[in-house]
């Protein structure tokens, strides 16, 4: 028997040397011992794996992805299985599509049921504020299913890089102190601190953005399991805002338009910082981040595009990349200041196809553009614009709730569902894909948009 020794419960690294050694050498899946860290061993596996160099050989990329979530896994046998179906790869490569395969159909769940984890941290995990002798401090407590802290921790870094927290699982806790991440031991849920001040601000928020019309029992439980509702101040909430669902609806319906916002900027930051965890539909799964609109809350001007792109879903803002380029370029042209414009999406998470490693921007399902309806619903309420501008047929799709024909709509005033005014014209990325004819299909986007301006009194 040989011996595999890994550093951790996550340590894909490892797991990839001492596979690629083994696989080398020829060792079928049974002779080996999977062991970590101070695990105790099997008493006849005494022959460590030898590390290899140079030599390796290739299996396909969708395999080492899928391995390097699935090992996150906390089944004892993930990596005796995935050993075991890289050896079956070296000589049937093609299994790597075959769903109906029980190894193949079995590690894809895994990482499905890991996706899904890391997902729920980022999502449920809430903190509390504590003082230490440093200053403020926030800690969270979260227990995950599976061995995803570390591979969130980037994510919490980049969310909150101003910010000194702790979060604190039973296998390990993180801290960043502004600068340097750091680990320690595992801890217990009486570690963490009870409610602070910040809950009531939170509660109120929360009960303020509860869209009873959406209201789905299942869908949410199914979402949100109750696992997880010790750790969140706002499920206390829930039973009384669901008793009260249809009532609030009834009200909600007379006075959205007729009531005048208060505090907009706290109602936008709230209602972007709910984005963030969006999951209505299945595309945050594989983006980046949610892209949020963003610009003046008085815009009398709003701009609607499809969804984030590539560039996008790495900065986290919209209309960034080249398709952002020639925006700003025709905005300037029909003589509108970009910075008096609220720009936002219809959808708010890149959807790709990945070839290679580029990402191809793929169009948005009819269901993914009505799963973010609520965002820019919610941004419209917030915002009222004079003016609403759909760029492209996706934009114009979620802001009428159908699909619009852009070359019969453009260039004219319409009526929004809710008795808004919107524009429809081409997206940008239009004129990027457009072989002829581009300079005329530019002027007139540049016309179009010189039309918006002067229907709202200019830019």
């Amino acid at each position: 028997m040989r011996v595999a020794a890994l550093a951790g419960e996550d340590d894909f690294d490892g797991w990839r040397r001492d596979a690629r050694a083994l696989a080398l050498g020829g060792v079928p899946a049974d002779a080996v011992v999977w062991q970590v860290g101070d695990t105790a061993g099997d008493l006849f596996a005494d022959m460590p794996v030898t590390p290899v160099e140079r030599a390796a050989f290739s299996v396909p990329r969708p395999f080492l992805d899928l391995a390097e979530t699935a090992i996150l896994h906390r089944d004892p046998h993930r990596f005796a299985l995935l050993y075991t179906m890289l050896l079956r790869l070296r000589t049937q490569p093609g299994l790597i599509e075959d769903r109906a395969d029980p190894l193949m159909r079995r590690l894809e769940e895994m990482a499905k049921s890991v996706r899904r984890d890391i997902h729920k941290m980022r999502a449920f995990l809430r903190f509390r504020e504590v003082a230490d002798v440093d200053g403020d401090r926030f800690v969270a407590w979260f227990e995950p299913e599976h061995h995803i802290v570390r591979v969130n921790a980037g994510f919490f870094v980049r969310r909150f890089p101003n910010m000194r927290w702790s979060i604190l699982t039973p296998e390990l806790s993180l801290h960043w102190d502004g600068d340097v991440l750091s680990e320690g031991p595992g801890a217990r849920r009486e570690d963490a601190p009870g409610d602070d001040p910040v809950e009531a601000m939170w509660k109120t928020y929360y009960a303020s953005i509860f869209n009873p019309a959406r209201l789905k029992p299942g869908m949410m439980l199914k979402e949100m399991p109750r696992k997880y509702w010790h750790n969140m101040p706002e499920t206390a909430l829930v039973p009384q805002l669901i008793a009260n669902a249809q009532a609030r609806e009834s009200g909600m319906i007379r006075t959205a338009r007729a009531a005048p916002p208060t505090n907009i900027e706290a109602a936008w930051a709230a209602l972007r910082d709910e984005a963030a965890g969006c999951t209505r539909c299945d595309l945050h799964k594989y983006a980046t981040q949610t892209v949020f609109g963003e610009g003046p809350l008085d815009a009398q001007m709003m701009l609607v595009g499809e969804q984030p792109g590539d560039q996008e879903d790495l900065q986290g803002s919209a209309f960034v990349g080249p398709a952002g380029q020639v925006l700003d370029q025709a905005l300037q042209a029909a003589g509108i200041d970009r910075g008096k414009v609220y720009v936002t999406n219809a959808v708010k998470h890149f959807k790709y196809e990945l070839r290679g490693k580029r990402r191809i921007h793929q169009r948005p399902l009819t269901s993914e553009i009505k799963a973010c309806k609520w965002w820019i619903e919610q941004e419209s309420l917030l915002i009222r614009p004079k003016v609403t501008v759909a760029l492209g047929a996706t934009a114009a799709h979620s802001l009428f709730g159908r699909a619009m024909k852009i070359g019969e709509s453009r260039g004219r005033m319409l009526e929004l569902p809710d008795g808004g005014a919107a524009w429809i014209t081409i997206h940008p990325s239009y004129l990027l894909r457009m072989q002829d004819g581009v300079e005329e299909e530019r002027a007139r986007f540049v016309e179009e948009l010189r039309m918006v301006a002067q229907s709202v009194g200019g830019g």
